[in-house]
């Protein structure tokens, strides 16, 4: 190595506290601390070992705009991978709510001698309408006709033929099926058969029976109260009479019926239920 470049190495390194060159022969030298070449050869690996453990003189750091399509493109796969998924797992759930749907609609073929195609029901036939209704509260009744829980009292004369007609259904799978065919037909409002109710007392004296059926009478399962805006008036009468007479929900094994005997109870006679249903029909407008 020439003797002007050892020596403007040292001063260079003496004034920068750097360890000095010390000549190993030919043109190639190395610092005393490190292991850094300071030939020509060999100085683009050192500058490069400074940036990065292992780097080579051709790396280059991706650009932006390379590293954002690359990222797009790999959002992209996640995403459409995610549909796929869903797709999949929704497919068989599809087909057996649909199955599920026509099982209930099949079976639904013999309540409609009595509630009629639509479930509008027929007060002849003691049924009352049930379209709309919610599909956990069609199943809870239909269970406690099917145990006897309901309809086996001997003045129920409505209870008495659903009993039977509960325990027709195979399995709960049935049950559940019609009951979701059921909840599945559109609500419709009943043409009103009472009189002689007075909707603005009935107001008041539903004040109590908001806080499970709700200010709309639209239900509320957390509290086991089904919907009764859409419900037949003159099938809300004979349950409030049946409520109050001992003749529903007396069974150890319906604590809602319970709940409901006494709710009943707080009506003083007939009148004052005839005006507690006049106000729930003008919640069905």
């Amino acid at each position: 190595m020439p003797q002007w470049w050892c020596a403007r190495s040292e001063a260079v390194g003496a004034r920068r506290g750097a360890p000095a060159v010390e000549e190993t022969g030919g043109i190639r030298g190395r610092f005393r601390a490190g292991a850094v070449r300071v030939t020509h050869q060999h100085i683009q690996p050192a500058i490069g070992a400074g940036r990065g453990a292992g780097a080579s003189p051709s790396t280059r750091p991706p650009s932006r705009k390379r590293t954002r399509s690359q990222g797009f493109a790999l959002s992209r796969r996640l995403v459409a991978l995610a549909l796929w998924t869903l797709f999949c797992a929704g497919a068989p759930l599809g087909a057996a709510q649909a199955e599920s749907h026509e099982r209930g609609q099949a079976l639904f073929a013999l309540c409609t001698q009595c509630h009629g195609a639509a479930g509008i029901g027929n007060r002849d036939a003691l049924a009352p309408a049930i379209a709309g209704l919610d599909q956990w509260y069609v199943e809870a009744q239909l269970k406690k006709f099917r145990s006897g829980i309901r309809g086996k009292h001997p003045q129920d004369m409505g209870g008495l033929r659903m009993h039977p007609m509960a325990l027709w259904l195979q399995d709960d799978a049935d049950l559940a099926a019609v009951a979701g065919y059921v909840a599945s037909l559109a609500p419709t409002r009943p043409a009103p058969q009472l009189t002689g109710g007075d909707s603005a007392r009935g107001k008041q004296l539903f004040t109590p029976c908001v806080a499970c059926h709700g200010i709309d009478a639209s239900g509320n399962q957390a509290m086991n109260a089904p919907a009764l805006k859409h419900a037949s008036d003159w099938y809300l009468l004979s349950s409030l009479q049946k409520f109050k007479d001992g003749i529903r929900g007396a069974d150890p094994a319906d604590p809602m019926g319970a709940i409901m005997r006494a709710m009943a109870g707080t009506l003083p006679d007939e009148q004052a239920m005839r005006d507690v249903i006049a106000h729930i029909t003008t919640l069905g407008n």
